[in-house]
């Protein structure tokens, strides 16, 4: 697509971010990023440059909002579909990686006018938060999403957990997959209720994510979807780790934890998973 018809737009306040918009655009896109907190304008221009609008959205971390994964919520998700479907895009998807997938899964089963969502890296489950919420305190953990101002049940973390590493870096796996058996009554009602979700549904993982049991938390989505009669697509790979790379793109590995996986096996998954995107789209 001519990249001279790609208006961008940077937003403020609420929602916060960079949107490209193409014209004439009936499809649009919010590209949600992980923990980090970036804006992932490259990813919104691949978006873009296939024919729709995309929003790189900022829901945390930004001017006037909260510092931390902690207790986000869920409304600033709605006004960005708000945003979209006032451009005039009738058909709306959320791609989210990681933690973004999360919010995505949790968005898509209470606004009804998302058409599709594209899990990269997911869980199923809600976990606590990561970092600090507007009173600057990370610890006692709480929710990383509200919704009416009320925190969701999530999965709690413990401390005394005993760390692993993969390439000389800490692998977080381990912990939630610890937390998961520790915690078993949260778990279960902290699940994503995927089965209520009524768009499109596509997860991406790798069985290699040295971050947290992505595919685990996927079979656990198609598993739960399948029995209430839902279909789900699955895109995954062995080798492939928690950085899902799709074409294009030079997402760098953390410094301070472990992605697993291999940059060939990552970019790979992603090559197929945009084929898969494209075919959604």
């Amino acid at each position: 697509m001519d990249e001279r018809a790609v208006a961008e737009e940077i937003l403020s306040g609420f929602v916060a971010g960079t949107l490209l918009r193409c014209p004439e655009a009936t499809t649009g896109v919010v590209v949600l990023s992980g923990s980090s907190g970036r804006v992932d304008v490259g990813r919104a221009r691949l978006f873009a440059d296939v024919g729709v609008s995309a929003l790189a959205l900022r829901w945390f971390g930004g001017q006037d909002q909260i510092p931390g994964i902690c207790e986000i919520p869920l409304e600033i998700f709605f006004a960005a579909t708000d945003r979209l479907v006032g451009l005039g895009c009738r058909r709306i998807v959320y791609v989210g990686t990681s933690k973004g997938a999360e919010a995505a899964l949790l968005v898509a089963t209470h606004d009804p006018r998302i058409d599709a969502v594209v899990a990269i890296s997911p869980t199923s489950v809600v976990w606590g938060n990561i970092g600090p919420g507007r009173d600057g305190v990370s610890w006692p953990e709480r929710s990383s999403w509200t919704l009416k101002g009320r925190p969701l049940p999530f999965v709690p973390a413990d401390p005394n957990w005993k760390a692993r590493y993969v390439d000389g870096l800490v692998s977080y796996r381990g912990l939630f997959e610890h937390c998961l058996t520790a915690f078993k009554k949260e778990a279960g009602k902290a699940a994503i209720p995927v089965e209520e979700i009524s768009a499109t549904v596509m997860l991406v993982a790798g069985g290699d994510d040295a971050l947290w049991p992505s595919l685990e938390f996927a079979a656990s989505i198609v598993q739960r979807r399948q029995d209430a009669g839902k279909a789900t697509r699955l895109v995954s790979a062995p080798g492939a780790g928690h950085r899902i790379v799709l074409p294009g793109e030079t997402t760098p590995r953390s410094s301070s934890h472990a992605h697993g996986g291999n940059d060939r096996a990552d970019a790979d998954l992603g090559r197929d998973a945009w084929r898969c995107i494209r075919e959604l789209l």
